[in-house]
This record gives structure tokens, sequence and C-alpha cells, in this order.
């Protein structure tokens, strides 16, 4: 049990670390979450700050995503003991849930983080890249037909214990607690956006891919 939560726990601090708040410390100062949507993830920082700053702030937050699912959950740490092999298979489960808990309420920056899916693409890539595939392309058609980032964010959360369920993946029963535990988390941070999109005051967006380019 030790070696369970000391890893949840480097993991939780290690998601406290925002990208968006450490460039903008960077940055001159910036804190984009008294800027536009008021959300310190990486659509109100593109869309605030422009394409270079947004590309830092995805590189930390999916980085740190990945670190916790590859590196520290399954790191050997002296002097720690090692975990029955029954608690060892919720390892990777728990490191995931608890960086992005630390992107949503980070402790160095007041508990007000960002909506935590650019974390859950890192804890994902480090979990099972085919399952991240599967999410991205939901995100991306839904983005695509309807244009808002913010329900194919939901959509995709929501499909992933579909997509766990039906990839068989191991061990089971901790991915699919990890994909019902995200579906809720991403509907709860998104739920501005939900209210957004009912008012009809939700702004759309389209990917750089498809913009026409201006003469």
């Amino acid at each position: 049990m030790s070696e369970l939560l000391l890893k949840s726990g480097l993991s939780y601090l290690l998601g406290s670390l925002i990208g968006s708040l450490i460039v903008g410390r960077l940055c001159g100062g910036v804190d984009i979450r008294t800027l536009g949507s008021g959300n310190a993830g990486g659509t109100n920082a593109l869309r605030t700050q422009g394409k270079g700053f947004a590309v830092w702030v995805l590189c930390i937050d999916i980085g740190k995503g990945w670190i916790a699912t590859r590196v520290i959950a399954p790191l050997n740490i002296p002097g720690i003991p090692v975990a029955s092999p029954e608690l060892r298979e919720w390892l990777v489960t728990a490191c995931g849930i608890a960086v992005i808990l630390g992107h949503v309420y980070p402790l160095w920056f007041g508990f007000r983080g960002g909506k935590g899916v650019a974390t859950l693409i890192g804890v994902l890539l480090g979990v099972e890249p085919l399952l991240l595939l599967f999410m991205l392309l939901t995100w991306l058609v839904l983005v695509l037909l309807a244009g808002f980032i913010g329900l194919a964010s939901i959509t995709a959360a929501l499909a992933l214990p579909a997509y766990i369920a039906l990839s068989g993946h191991e061990p089971r029963q901790p991915l699919l607690v990890f994909g019902l535990f995200v579906a809720l988390l991403v509907a709860f941070t998104h739920r501005a956006n939900i209210s957004r999109m009912l008012s009809g005051t939700e702004p759309r967006s389209r990917l750089w891919l498809f913009r026409r380019r201006h003469s």
C-alpha cells in the first residue's frame, strides 16, 4: 500500500505543474486564468497567447501524464516495500488518475488548473497508445463535424470506457475504473462549455490544417 500511495502522491505533485502557468511566468508573468475563458489549459492558451505558447503548454501537460505512467509507476524506489501483485495492477492507473487530478486541482497554483484533457493524452500514451488513437479519432471527427473543441473532448472521454472494454487490454478492471473516472471528470470540468453550448455562446474552432489561407 505504501508504494501505491507514494507513487500516487508523486504523480499528483507532478500533475500540479501546470504548463500554461509555468510558460506564462517565463513569458513575463502571464496568467491565462485571467484571460479568455479563464481556463489554464491548452485551448485557452492557444486562443489568448498563440500557437508557440500553446505548443509548449501541451508538451508540458502531455509529458507529465506520460512520465507518471511510464516512469513513476514502474520505478523501483529504495526503502519502499514493493506492493502485492494485486495492488501493483493498480499502480499505472492510480498514477494516471493522480496526475490528472493534479492538473485539474494543482497544489502549486491554488487548486485552479486545466480540464485534464492534455494530461489524459499523455497518460494514455504511456498506458496504451491504441486507446489514445481511438480517442483522438473520435475527437477529430467531432471537431470537424461540430466545431466545438469542448464537445469533442467530452465525447472522446465518454467513449473511452467503451474503447477499453472492447480492446481487452489488461489489467481490465483497473483500466475500466480509470476510463469511467476520466469520463466523469472531463464531463465535469467542461460543465461551463456545456452551459455555453446550450446558450449558444460557445465559440466554434477550426483546426489549423483546414483553415483557408488568405492571399
